[in-house]
């Protein structure tokens, strides 16, 4: 008995050795937020999360007469700005992502000048995944991408389209019209105040999802709502100006494009605090297994407990369903709620049957390192989160593709020599 033991045993220690490394392996990607072990993805009652539409009329008139003026040069679908050409990304992850080779993952990166910009950083990512259940738009695989400017003082969207073997995009500013005593112009988004009267527009342009025609930017306490088949190429790219020019030319501070805000809606004024009446809208994404189709938002907070909140979509408008017949006024009352307790939450999204959120990872909770990487968690409704697979460091908003099963999402660390950022998918279900 004891010869048979010596003879096996570094054998048998080797089986074990690999079975609790696998075992602990497991345990580690699974471990819930060590501040909240018992802490669950928790139903709250959603009544009381309400949105109330801004102004949508006078943008519309706006819109218009800037358009019939002939300073600017419309296009009505995404893809059509591409059709100039534009920036070329690099389409391969020209980065480590950390994230689970078991997990299919793959993705792109951006040209070395938006990799490296200390003064743009990228924050939500939606795609022709979310424009449409085909997953394409007119036959293209598009991706939008939003940014937001040193202090806020610009906003701006990136059309994206990935072929497998080249990526091309162009950025777009976000733009607001209005009226003035000699005519109708428009501003930058952020860095000023509303011209109808209502909340200053925020130009933190945080979470954006794509449904139908309209784009929808989240922005803190706003849903600024943009429609895709009013994008205005520039006709002066050459001054820092934004607007009408006194030649009757258009810019948008040295862009090709630029993209006018067609209404917003808001849950509390720029600046008001965060809490159970005024939630913080920071990631923005789509669901469309539900009935109806629904917006999915959730609160950025330190450590943990904001709340993911679902407001519903009128499909026929492709805007916020309110309480009203046209949507255009009114208010939307959320659907559904939860808590988060996950630690400084980036992004969320659901494939109908689990929610995905980017947040901190367990092992690194409260760290100020911006280093080091991000997870993925996953969770069903009422039960507690697990890590599916670490990521990027600072992972932001995430975007699930029910046409192809996969998840995706961008990161928006900064690193002025040599670039960290990427935009990736992976299969949650591999």
């Amino acid at each position: 008995m004891n010869r048979i033991m010596c003879r096996t045993n570094p054998r048998w220690i080797r089986a074990v050795g690999v079975f609790l490394a696998l075992l602990l392996s497991a345990v580690t990607l699974s471990v819930a937020h060590p501040a909240a072990a018992a802490s669950v993805l928790a139903p709250i009652d959603p009544s009381g999360f309400t949105m109330r539409a801004g102004d949508f009329t006078n943008r519309g008139a706006a819109i218009q007469q800037i358009e019939a003026s002939g300073s600017v040069s419309v296009r009505t679908s995404p893809d059509q700005v591409l059709a100039d050409g534009g920036h070329a990304g690099r389409a391969a992850l020209c980065h480590n992502t950390n994230l689970d080779g078991s997990l299919k993952y793959d993705g792109f990166c951006w040209d070395q000048a938006d990799d490296t910009s200390a003064v743009w950083t990228p924050q939500g990512l939606t795609g022709s995944h979310d424009a449409q259940p085909s997953g394409t738009w007119n036959g293209h695989y598009l991706y939008i991408a939003s940014w937001h400017f040193t202090d806020n003082d610009y906003a701006r969207i990136t059309i994206a389209e990935s072929t497998g073997t080249s990526v091309t995009y162009q950025h777009v500013l976000l733009v607001d019209p209005y009226s003035t005593s000699s005519g109708y112009t428009f501003r930058p988004v952020g860095g000023a105040g509303d011209r109808f009267g209502m909340d200053v527009l925020s130009g933190h342009a945080d979470g954006v999802t794509w449904y139908g025609n309209k784009l929808f930017v989240a922005t803190g306490h706003q849903i600024q709502v943009y429609d895709l088949r009013h994008l205005w190429k520039m006709s002066d790219t050459s001054t820092d100006q934004v607007g009408i020019l006194g030649n009757g030319k258009s810019s948008a501070r040295y862009h090709n494009w630029a993209l006018p805000m067609a209404g917003v809606y808001f849950t509390g004024n720029t600046g008001d605090p965060c809490d159970a009446t005024r939630p913080c809208l920071t990631s923005l994404s789509l669901d469309r297994t539900s009935s109806p189709d629904a917006l999915v938002t959730s609160q950025f907070a330190t450590q943990g407990g904001g709340p993911l909140i679902r407001w519903p979509l009128n499909a026929s408008t492709a805007l916020p369903d309110t309480d009203t017949a046209n949507d255009y006024t009114g208010t939307v009352t959320a659907t559904g709620a939860y808590t988060v307790p996950i630690w400084k939450v980036q992004g969320a999204a659901t494939d109908g049957t689990y929610y995905y959120f980017s947040g901190e990872c367990p092992e690194t909770a409260g760290t100020t390192d911006s280093n080091v990487p991000y997870c993925i968690h996953r969770a069903l409704p009422g039960a507690a989160p697990h890590v599916l697979t670490h990521a990027p460091p600072l992972t932001q908003n995430l975007s699930y593709a029910p046409s192809s099963g996969r998840l995706w999402g961008l990161n928006e660390r900064e690193d002025t020599t040599t670039g960290k950022r990427v935009v990736f998918s992976l299969v949650p279900s591999a």
